[in-house]
């Protein structure tokens, strides 16, 4: 049997956005019809990245692609800053929206969108693909099942050489990067940290460096959960090599402890253990969960506008925190 046909779009069209390109292409009876950059480059290289002929229509300005084009979904791969304009923009257009991380930069323009998701009917899926990971989705499942008893404490850690590959780029500019390194790759530790637990951040107390820089390099954020649970974040932006994380959950009955991709578990006799592979959970292509859901293939969006929304609520109040030299609470309103 054929599956719907769906012409997509991308607005943003870096190196990011070419790994989506990829990925929607291979798609069965999805076609991508148009893309929009203000960089010529840009849109040559991801055409030929991909494998796009000159059929492709391209546009300096996403407006003008999304009524010329009328696609059925977008994806968004544009600077962080720009992510609420180009989301809602989608929407108006009748669009399907896979937008990368973080969803926008503010609490209130996350609650704009969520009205205009709820007002529309459309699909809107964030590019948190921790929670389409075997090991995250392990973790959750362990969590929430309660199998080693409530959770105590958790840390987590991320390290990458930020600041300077990122030097005279717009993910160190204060609007387009919507913030430093706590909103850019630290949001997806904040985001899974949220998920796995499926607890509401109480208080923040947290204090930042920029260095020399505008925004913030480096974060260290201590959490209370409703549930009494602690948490420690390190952000830190200014290391060498790639990217390194860190993810340790303590529970009453055992341990679940992430290092470099593989996942241990330690129960209260032993040591840690790697899980066998054979017990987690399948992993899947963050892309193509996407279209499954437009689709109807799957019955549950796996990222949703309401996980957005709860991480930008986290990273506002570990701002005002780190401004204000004192913990805070975290407005879930």
């Amino acid at each position: 049997m054929s599956k719907q046909k769906l012409n997509f779009a991308f607005i943003g069209c870096g190196g990011n956005a070419r790994g989506h390109g990829r990925s929607v292409s291979s798609v069965e009876d999805v076609e991508i019809v148009a893309l929009a950059d203000p960089s010529e480059n840009s849109l040559e290289a991801f055409k030929e990245n991909v494998g796009l002929d000159d059929s492709v229509a391209t546009y300096a300005d996403h407006v003008e692609m999304l009524t010329a084009a009328k696609p059925d979904a977008v994806v968004i791969s544009s600077p962080h800053g720009l992510h609420f304009q180009h989301i809602m923009d989608a929407l108006d257009a009748g669009c399907h929206v896979h937008t990368e991380k973080p969803m926008v930069c503010t609490v209130d323009h996350a609650k704009q969108v969520m009205a205009k998701v709820e007002e529309t009917g459309l699909h809107l899926m964030i590019g948190y693909q921790r929670h389409l990971s075997s090991t995250y989705q392990y973790c959750r499942n362990v969590v929430q099942s309660g199998e080693l008893g409530r959770v105590n404490f958790v840390a987590a850690q991320q390290s990458q050489n930020w600041y300077r590959n990122q030097q005279g780029k717009w993910r160190q500019d204060p609007f387009l990067g919507g913030g430093g390194q706590l909103n850019d790759s630290g949001s997806h530790l904040i985001d899974i940290l949220l998920w796995v637990l499926e607890a509401s951040p109480d208080t923040v107390f947290a204090m930042i460096d920029n260095l020399d820089i505008e925004v913030d390099v480096l974060t260290a954020m201590s959490i209370k959960f409703n549930t009494g649970a602690l948490c420690n974040i390190s952000i830190v932006g200014h290391a060498y090599g790639g990217v390194q994380e860190g993810f340790s959950i303590w529970m009453e009955e055992g341990t679940l402890y992430l290092r470099d991709g593989t996942l241990y578990r330690q129960e209260k006799s032993g040591r840690p253990e790697p899980i066998d592979e054979s017990k987690l959970p399948a992993s899947a292509n963050k892309d193509v969960a996407f279209i499954e859901l437009i689709r109807g293939e799957r019955t549950e969006n796996p990222i949703d506008v309401a996980n957005g929304l709860r991480v930008i609520q986290l990273t506002e109040a570990a701002w005002q925190s780190a401004e204000l030299g004192r913990p805070v609470k975290v407005d879930l309103s």
